[in-house]
């Protein structure tokens, strides 16, 4: 598969899978006879790992970090390391989901009590004074 192709494949541009190359995001891409980039199913899974260990936020450095410890002589240590990598990952993301998680809830808490809210500070019920400290309120299971 061409360079274009597995750009397209992954929604990625033909300069981001040059530049992850190029930096070590992904390892060296096999070559065909006259130099062409001709991307493997070993490339296209690397590319596809990147691409989503990046939307989970993990960093270009600690993509490099990974890929390169991928390209030394595989050890209990290398693949320590490598587990490590994405464990770390792994962990930043779950708190990462469990603050989108309460962000989401109070949206759905603010829509849901958005009419009677508006009605109570329309009839007077409710002002400045005495609404409610929605930042006392525990939205993690609402």
């Amino acid at each position: 598969m061409n360079i274009k192709q597995a750009a397209e494949m992954f929604d990625l541009t033909v300069d981001t899978l040059r530049y992850y190359e190029r930096v070590g995001v992904i390892p060296p891409v096999t070559r065909n006879a006259v130099g062409y980039r001709d991307y493997t199913n070993r490339d296209l899974n690397w590319i596809y790992l990147a691409k989503n260990l990046r939307l989970a936020g993990l960093s270009v450095e600690s993509l490099i970090e990974f890929c390169a410890l991928s390209q030394k002589r595989e050890t209990e240590d290398v693949a320590d390391a490598q587990k490590s990598i994405l464990f770390d990952q792994l962990n930043e993301l779950d708190e990462k989901i469990s603050e989108m998680e309460k962000v989401r809830n109070l949206l759905q808490y603010k829509i849901d009590t958005y009419d009677d809210h508006l009605a109570k500070f329309k009839s007077g019920e409710l002002n400045d004074s005495n609404v409610e400290k929605m930042w006392e309120r525990n939205y993690e299971k609402q």
